[in-house]
């Protein structure tokens, strides 16, 4: 193939990439796993943009430059803080989202890193019978002594481990993994709603239906409801426009909101992190102090570590 169809041939594909990305057009499978990389996409329409100009190809050094331009746009605001000052008043919450991968030999690995990351609320992701027992004999009932579990074979359970008053609720009904849900009362916060998200991975045509259907019955967040937060392993980014739809049901992905959601949090462990899959979603009434990700003893994922600015106990929902 000649050269000049080669070259034509990545313009092309980076100007459709480019325009499926900015509308929100990215459906079905293999396209909503390969939309996860997105920010690689950039970077390479970025260093197309400057061969072609050094090539003296100046018609697609244009079309990529304008490729880099739009998709750095959309990538800019997850880098740029708009957190509440860390002198800001209120009632605090540390939320840890984690994919724990139902590695029972960590238990009590994790146990420590939460005590001293001084989390509230411990979002558990791939939740056994087996790792909830192995926790329970770390010490986790002492550490946390609220919780709403659904452990269950495999890597579908999940489970809310709190240090603060927690009430179990009714799950997100429908989905395929079962969904651990919660109502907290943090002192001086008024109530607020925690839900442990696990939705599956798009890794095929049904997969990938299946993801979009369980994205779609996550809660939404706003009045007459308490604030909630939805935290865990959510197998999208935001360049997704199924996550994307479910912030604007009332959502704020924390990480955005600090500066910090491109951090990517899988694959890690043995491997190098490439994709931002993880996230604490927090309602919009919810400021953002802080947030980032955190190496998680015996996963392949990277926590989100946020922390919350809650509604005071008079303007909160309820």
């Amino acid at each position: 193939m000649p050269l000049r169809h080669l070259r034509w041939g990545l313009a092309g594909a980076l100007a459709a990439w480019t325009l499926l990305r900015v509308l929100g057009l990215e459906r079905g499978w293999p396209l909503v796993p390969l939309f996860a990389f997105t920010p690689y996409v950039a970077v390479l329409a970025l260093l197309t943009a400057a061969v072609a100009a050094w090539r003296r190809w100046w018609a697609g050094a244009a079309v990529a430059a304008a490729c880099a331009a739009a998709l750095l746009a959309l990538l800019a605001p997850r880098a740029l803080p708009e957190r509440a000052p860390a002198s800001a008043p209120g009632v605090r919450l540390r939320v840890l989202a984690a994919n724990v991968a139902g590695n029972a030999p960590a238990a009590g690995a994790v146990l420590r890193e939460l005590r001293r990351w001084d989390v509230d609320v411990f979002s558990a992701v791939e939740l056994s019978p087996h790792l909830a027992r192995a926790y329970d004999a770390a010490g986790a009932r002492s550490q946390f002594p609220h919780r709403a579990l659904r452990p269950l074979p495999g890597f579908t359970g999940t489970g809310l481990y709190s240090r603060i008053h927690l009430r179990r609720t009714p799950p997100p009904p429908g989905t395929l993994f079962g969904m651990a849900a919660g109502e907290a009362w943090p002192r001086g916060g008024g109530h607020i709603e925690l839900v442990a998200v696990h939705v599956p991975a798009p890794t095929g045509r049904e997969a990938t239906a299946r993801w979009r259907r369980d994205m779609r019955v996550l809660p939404r967040a706003g009045e007459p409801a308490p604030p909630r937060v939805l935290a865990g392993d959510f197998n999208a980014t935001l360049d997704h426009s199924e996550l994307r739809r479910l912030l604007d049901r009332g959502y704020r992905d924390a990480a955005e909101q600090a500066g910090a959601a491109l951090a990517p949090t899988w694959p890690a462990g043995s491997g190098i992190p490439l994709i931002t899959i993880d996230h604490v979603l927090a309602d919009r009434r919810v400021r953002v102090v802080s947030a980032r990700t955190v190496a998680l003893p015996g996963s392949d994922h990277r926590g989100v570590l946020a922390e919350l600015l809650l509604p005071d106990a008079d303007r909160g929902a309820g």
